[in-house]
């Protein structure tokens, strides 16, 4: 199989360094996500993971925009899994996404709750990179609470042994996990409960180890991670130096052994 690039990157629903949602305009998001788009297409990715990414929401200017991002990548496939969804007037349609250069032949979405706001979850998805099946899943885990993220992360584990043994036949790999973890340690926090998990397929590996992604101006704590199967060699990680949002983007690039 060629190399894969992959990019994960909590968009912050489009409003920039704004610390507050609600007070960035339609215009601003617009041209906020516009820079969002010319850095993914400067990345080359052939996948591309996003949270906190509306789908028509009115504190984020009321358009898609994963459609947005795809039109103006250039990227052909896209899906969204929408975590909260709130209509009326105050809207809210929001959650992670998938861009892709590769055909998504099968996604699902699952909440972690159910709650309209504020709620997090995972997408999952498999890609058919020629001819060959990858599997991904991108989560954004609460940030509040460790013992919440610890049964996030337990629900994922849960969702992927009962999907292991069903799909290994038809993956080129395991899957390939990546996303906003939130935690504020990866050696005692959610992403040490995953390697855990992932000790029982083999030898995973997280990028980055070490470099801080949050907060994007002067980065502080490692937020965002991607978890990467052992069948994936050479891998090359750069975090993005990045002022579009207050999360920096995260690039891993590898080759299947």
């Amino acid at each position: 199989m060629q190399r894969l690039r992959i990019v994960t990157y909590n968009i912050a629903h489009g409003r920039g360094l704004q610390p507050i949602q609600g007070l960035t305009s339609r215009r601003k998001i617009r041209a906020n996500l516009l820079k969002i788009a010319k850095l993914l297409k400067s990345l080359e990715p052939d996948v591309v993971a996003l949270q906190e990414i509306d789908e028509d929401s009115l504190w984020a200017g009321s358009f898609d925009q994963l459609e947005f991002l795809r039109e103006f990548t250039g990227m052909p496939y896209a899906v969204f899994g929408v975590n909260n969804r709130r209509a009326g007037f105050l809207k809210l349609n929001y959650g992670n996404a998938i861009l892709s250069r590769h055909p998504i032949t099968e996604a699902e979405n699952i909440k972690f709750g159910r709650s309209n706001f504020g709620e997090k979850g995972f997408l999952f998805a498999e890609l058919d990179v020629k001819g060959s099946r990858v599997p991904i899943v991108n989560m954004h885990l609460n940030y509040r609470s460790r013992a919440a993220r610890i049964k996030q992360v337990e629900h994922v584990m849960a969702y992927l042994t009962e999907k292991h043994p069903k799909r290994i036949s038809h993956w080129k790999i395991p899957p390939i996990v990546c996303g906003d973890m939130n935690n504020p340690s990866h050696t005692t926090d959610a992403t040490a409960s995953l390697m855990k998990y992932f000790l029982t397929h083999g030898h995973y590996t997280l990028h980055p180890r070490s470099a801080p992604t949050f907060p994007s101006p002067l980065p502080q704590r490692t937020l965002d991670f991607v978890f990467l199967p052992p069948a994936c060699v050479e891998v090359y990680c750069l975090v993005v130096k990045s002022y579009l949002s207050d999360h920096r983007p995260v690039m891993v690039e590898f080759k299947v052994a």
